[in-house]
């Protein structure tokens, strides 16, 4: 998956945010009021702005369904040892994986992941990248290769909970926090994935919304669609 990544430098102005919602898209009252917090941003444009290119969708999986993940994936991982230095310094601690085959039950889930993720039609990457991260580890912040990658990056969360964090290419000042639960599923969108960097933060940076959030070992299994 070497060449899925370009690494961007970025000097993160991280001010306190003074817009939240609790989805990446604007619900009705009565949802927000419903649903747990799961981004922050620097501001109400911000969030407006982007609108339904970044969400967030909690409980995404079930207990069993990450465990039947879990046991495919599993005996490849343990075969790998952890790396910490990655050819573009992007990412820290891990070890990664493609995968093409799956059985039935993981079939299904990522029939479901890629039903809300992309538009019907869509042209997809054929293999599926598994990413894990060390408790250690985390990822730099980077934007997916645009000669590779198409508008949409779908990914699960697996093991733990974690921060990741958006920031404006070229305006380091914009900023979103996305909690992503263990369980959970995240998608990012058109310029949500062209114009931020996105990266997910190591463990003794691990705050959002000012609460910390501790990190464990995550598998990432993640989905894109090819270049238009």
């Amino acid at each position: 998956m070497k060449l899925l990544l370009t690494a961007v430098a970025a000097k993160n102005v991280h001010k306190a945010a003074f817009y939240k919602s609790s989805a990446c898209y604007l619900n009705s009252l009565a949802n927000l009021k419903a649903e747990p917090l799961l981004l922050v941003g620097s501001s109400r444009a911000l969030v407006h702005r982007l609108g339904t290119q970044v969400e967030v969708r909690s409980a995404f999986i079930t207990e069993e369904e990450e465990a039947e993940l879990l046991r495919e994936l599993e005996p490849g991982l343990k075969k790998k040892r952890y790396e910490f230095d990655h050819w573009d310094d992007a990412i820290h601690g891990y070890r990664e994986t493609e995968r093409v085959t799956w059985g039935g039950a993981c079939q299904t889930i990522l029939a479901r992941v890629r039903s809300v993720a992309f538009a019907s039609g869509s042209s997809l990457l054929g293999p599926v990248h598994v990413l894990d991260l060390d408790k250690t580890g985390y990822i730099k912040p980077h934007v997916d290769s645009v000669k590779f990658c198409g508008s949409t990056i779908a990914g699960l969360s697996l093991l733990s909970d974690c921060v990741m964090r958006l920031v404006k290419a070229d305006s380091p000042s914009e900023w979103l926090d996305l909690l992503l639960p263990r369980r959970s599923l995240y998608i990012l969108r058109e310029q949500a994935r062209y114009d931020f960097t996105h990266e997910i933060l190591k463990d003794e940076q691990s705050l959002f919304n000012g609460q910390r959030v501790p990190r464990q070992r995550r598998i990432s299994v993640i989905c894109r669609n090819l270049p238009a």
